[in-house]
């Protein structure tokens, strides 16, 4: 489809939903044609916090090795998927402080434009996710970015639960997808990446 189109896959994540979300997201969009970086938020938890959940602990550990998000990585990329749990029907608190650092990239013009969409998980399946989706697009608003949500565009949305957002995961206790969910995603990364490709070709 597209072999110019750059895109960052931003995540958020504890016990390594939003991991798994951003994992397939990547798949899906290095087959659309995109060059890829997939980028965790920097955790601000305390240790003590994460070794008191074997699960955050070792989901932790396991994924020291994926880089940390820079202001680089949103100059360099020509769209961005996020992927994140919600909080209280908010972003976490990661993903805020990243977010408040890019005033300077923002005044200067280099958001503009951008495509994004954005995907959320929660405990079940209300919980604030269409909200943490909503509340997260306004910000990009503010960036005067372009925003490729999914509508009802793919069959696999409807699987998944039907969220026009973006798509959305509900997560068992034992930390589980409950729903349907890889086919949206890898739909909404490709759809993502599509849309992006349209606007660098409008651009150039």
């Amino acid at each position: 489809m597209s072999n110019d189109v750059k895109l960052a896959i931003i995540y958020y994540s504890s016990t390594g939903t939003n991991y798994q979300m951003a994992k397939w997201a990547e798949a899906s969009a290095k087959e659309a044609g995109a060059d890829v970086r997939v980028l965790k938020v920097e955790e601000l938890a305390p240790m003590a916090a994460i070794e008191s959940n074997p699960a955050w602990k070792k989901h932790y550990e396991e994924t020291k090795e994926v880089p940390t998000v820079t202001l680089e990585d949103l100059d360099w990329a020509d769209a961005y998927i996020f992927s994140m749990p919600t909080r209280f029907g908010n972003v976490p608190s990661q993903l805020k402080q990243f977010i408040d650092t890019t005033g300077g990239l923002w005044s200067q013009g280099k958001l503009t434009n951008k495509v994004v969409s954005a995907m959320v998980s929660a405990g079940n399946p209300n919980g604030g996710q269409e909200q943490t989706l909503q509340s997260f697009y306004t910000t990009m608003m503010h960036w005067g970015a372009i925003i490729a949500n999914p509508g009802y565009t793919d069959p696999s949305i409807y699987a998944a639960g039907g969220n026009p957002y973006g798509t959305s995961v509900t997560v068992s206790q034992d930390g589980k997808i409950v729903n349907d969910a890889e086919g949206a995603v890898k739909h909404q990364a490709k759809r993502t990446v599509q849309i992006a490709s349209w606007i660098k070709k409008g651009q150039q």
